[in-house]
């Protein structure tokens, strides 16, 4: 009788383990982190490497290309998600403090309906100088800048691009004035750089880094409060005597109104993966700083960039709508 009750015992017990397999899946939720820029992109290779560390987190983690509008669809499908903390957007900082002052009609406020999860990495762009001119530093910039203005041209992406808004930033910070010259991507002004047709460019480091290391470019400051350790010899514009000091990011966000529990979950699983010596160590690999901040401190550095791309934008008035 004894055994017979040991059985019933164990079987029972069997019993409640594999109806508890189900609850205990559904402690970990599935998480869809949205992406608005196509595959192999620097945002999609973000995405993929964070969302790998964080599997175990989740009961499933995928990676949804939804390129478009720059960045915006995936945006606006964030959005429209459900605050349960199961999708999420991984992006860089332009969509949500630079279209706010570019865009009159955006579909979004990047405030208001997005909950900040983290910070993931930082990156910052060089003040880089090709063979067409012989300066050596952003003094020397500045004061062939202001004896010949039409010479002092920059090259960016494009019009409204980060690269053109730094350049007004130097502009307002100097005194100094640049012709701003647009081309249809990074690669064409590359190109107009390397051949002595503009006589500047605004990159970021992890794209001119090796030229610079080969001595057909010279990257003559960068951007941010430090250094950086691709070029540690480079010199901040602060270091030269320039109040500027502005950087770009990649961060994750979710829909407005995240339940609690959701976002803590998300937060505490980015901050781990980032802290991790593998992450940091691929992070620095792709160029960039890794942060891995709180959701309170993404919402502050947003602030931060939002007020201080305000001012360079309004005196552009360039509108992309």
């Amino acid at each position: 009788m004894h055994t017979r009750r040991s059985h019933l015992a164990c079987a029972l017990g069997a019993a409640l383990a594999l109806l508890a397999l189900p609850t205990q899946a559904q402690d970990k939720p599935p998480l869809k982190i949205m992406v608005g820029f196509p595959p192999g992109g620097s945002a999609d290779v973000l995405a993929r490497l964070i969302g790998d560390a964080i599997k175990d987190d989740f009961s499933s983690v995928i990676v949804d290309n939804k390129p478009g509008a720059g960045g915006r669809l995936a945006l606006n499908l964030t959005k429209a998600a459900k605050p349960d903390g199961q999708t999420v957007v991984v992006l860089p900082s332009g969509p949500m403090v630079l279209f706010p002052h570019v865009y009159k009609k955006l579909e979004y406020d990047a405030v208001k309906d997005f909950t900040p999860v983290s910070q993931i990495a930082r990156f910052q762009f060089g003040v880089v100088a090709g063979p067409a001119v012989a300066v050596k530093n952003v003094s020397e910039m500045v004061a062939a800048a202001k004896a010949d203005p039409r010479g002092a041209t920059y090259g960016t992406p494009g019009q409204g691009t980060l690269p053109h808004f730094m350049g007004v930033l130097l502009e307002q910070s100097t005194g100094a004035a640049f012709t701003h010259v647009p081309f249809q991507g990074g690669a064409p002004a590359n190109t107009a750089l390397l051949g002595g047709h503009i006589g500047y460019k605004f990159d970021v480091v992890s794209e001119t880094a090796q030229l610079h290391k080969e001595g057909k470019v010279r990257i003559i400051a960068v951007t941010g409060s430090t250094r950086d350790a691709q070029v540690p010899e480079v010199p901040t514009l602060k270091e030269q005597g320039i109040n500027m000091d502005a950087t770009a990011w990649f961060a994750m966000y979710g829909p407005a109104g995240m339940a609690p529990e959701a976002l803590a979950r998300l937060e505490r699983a980015v901050q781990r993966a980032v802290k991790s010596p593998a992450i940091q160590k691929r992070l620095l690999e792709l160029g960039y700083e890794p942060i891995g901040s709180s959701s309170a401190e993404l919402a502050a550095a947003q602030r931060t960039d939002l007020a201080r791309w305000e001012k360079p934008i309004k005196a552009t008035g360039v509108s992309l709508d």
